[in-house]
């Protein structure tokens, strides 16, 4: 089982008691310092835990394996997805955070290792916010996410994420059981304002479902 020291991270604890923990889940070349920002701004006062991703490719840390641009090893990701699983269980241990309200923002290959938890670890994950996402595997049977809320967040006109295949993700996510809300732009592969807003907006809701603080 993986230690939190296994992972490169910054854990920056919540404001306040009851508030959820965000796994921060950078993109391809990033590191754990990219998504605190966005992180603030879609749960101002939640705990952060973001890790680094431990596969280099050309030097550019990732969360997994892939074959080409798009062509995914599953198997690596399969394996990468439960070492990452372990470690926020082991992070909650050692700093003290709820387990079971554990919330995901990714994006890019973030969001793919993301909704790579949902679909081979299912538990592992509260809910999710999606950004930039792909179809990481289709796994069968599909896991019982009828506990998980999901936001999609693609661009329309997305080279690196297909529209596509962000609607394939939110049918498989749906057919899992899952509460899926997709959140479109006409940009690319970027993350744009309304996006935010809209994932803001979204995790409120969540946070009081889950009985957490509201939003300041």
């Amino acid at each position: 089982m993986a230690e939190p020291t296994d992972f490169r991270h910054i854990w920056v604890p919540p404001e306040r008691s009851g508030e959820p923990t965000v796994l921060a889940l950078h993109g391809t070349g990033a590191d754990e310092h990219d998504l605190l920002p966005l992180a603030r701004l879609i749960a101002p006062g939640a705990g952060v835990l973001s890790p680094r991703g431990q596969v280099l490719e050309r030097g550019m840390p990732r969360w997994f394996a892939r074959h080409a641009e798009g062509v995914f090893d599953t198997d690596d990701l399969v394996r990468r997805a439960g070492e990452l699983a372990d470690f926020v269980d082991d992070a909650a241990v050692k700093y003290g955070f709820d387990r079971d309200n554990v919330v995901a923002i990714g994006f890019s290959n973030g969001a793919n290792i993301a909704g790579g938890m949902l679909l081979t670890r299912p538990g592992s994950l509260r809910g999710a916010v999606l950004l930039g996402a792909m179809v990481p595997l289709r796994p069968e049977p599909r896991p019982d996410l009828s506990e998980v809320a999901v936001l999609i967040g693609n661009g329309r006109n997305d080279p690196i994420a297909p529209a596509e295949q962000a609607e394939e993700l939110a049918r498989m996510l749906d057919d899992a059981g899952a509460s899926v809300q997709m959140a479109w732009h006409d940009g690319g592969h970027e993350v744009t304002a309304d996006v935010v807003e809209t994932a803001r907006a979204w995790l409120a809701k969540l946070r009081t479902a889950t009985g957490s603080p509201p939003l300041p």
